[in-house]
């Protein structure tokens, strides 16, 4: 019993923090977020994006994703960008109630980089509209998918945190 309660206290060393919390790689993430957000602001990303849109609303009527004049596009970017580094200090601690949003957070942005990636290789978007390589958001790209990969990753390895940290001090 002294054993697995000073394995987990010498693990809380280790990280320098909570073994449940996230916060590291919620931060990270949310940095290469705001630079991400840097990266497609100077390199013209609403050119490609708002016709890409238009195209695919001309061809699925439903098509749900809005146009953006770059004031309110980059604004609301911001508004989410402070957003996550505000609830930072809730991922130290391991919110459950954070836990679903930071899985989403972290899937989105994997597939936002991804997806600026793929762009560049393929030189468009959809069929009429071409895309200078490489795509505007490629350079910031792989810092979101590290950022990505190493939140899923820590939300995979603070799952039951809370119990094993409960059971090891009992």
């Amino acid at each position: 019993m002294q054993q697995a309660s000073s394995r987990t206290m010498s693990s809380v060393g280790r990280t320098g923090s909570n073994p449940a919390g996230f916060a590291r790689a919620w931060f990270a993430l949310t940095v290469a977020f705001a630079l991400h957000v840097l990266d497609e602001a100077v390199t013209g990303f609403l050119a490609i994006y708002n016709p890409t849109v238009l195209a695919m609303r001309s061809r699925w009527g439903w098509f749900p994703m809005p146009t953006f004049g770059f004031r309110e596009w980059l604004a609301g970017l911001i508004i989410g960008v402070v957003i996550c580094f505000a609830l930072t200090p809730l991922a130290s601690r391991g919110s459950h109630g954070l836990r679903p949003l930071a899985w989403f957070y972290a899937l989105v942005m994997l597939f936002n980089g991804i997806g600026h990636t793929a762009v560049t290789i393929l030189g468009r978007t959809v069929a009429f509209v071409p895309v200078p390589r490489p795509a505007p958001g490629f350079y910031s790209s792989p810092f979101l998918l590290a950022g990505s990969v190493w939140l899923i990753v820590a939300l995979l390895g603070t799952r039951g945190s809370r119990q094993k940290l409960q059971v090891s001090t009992s």
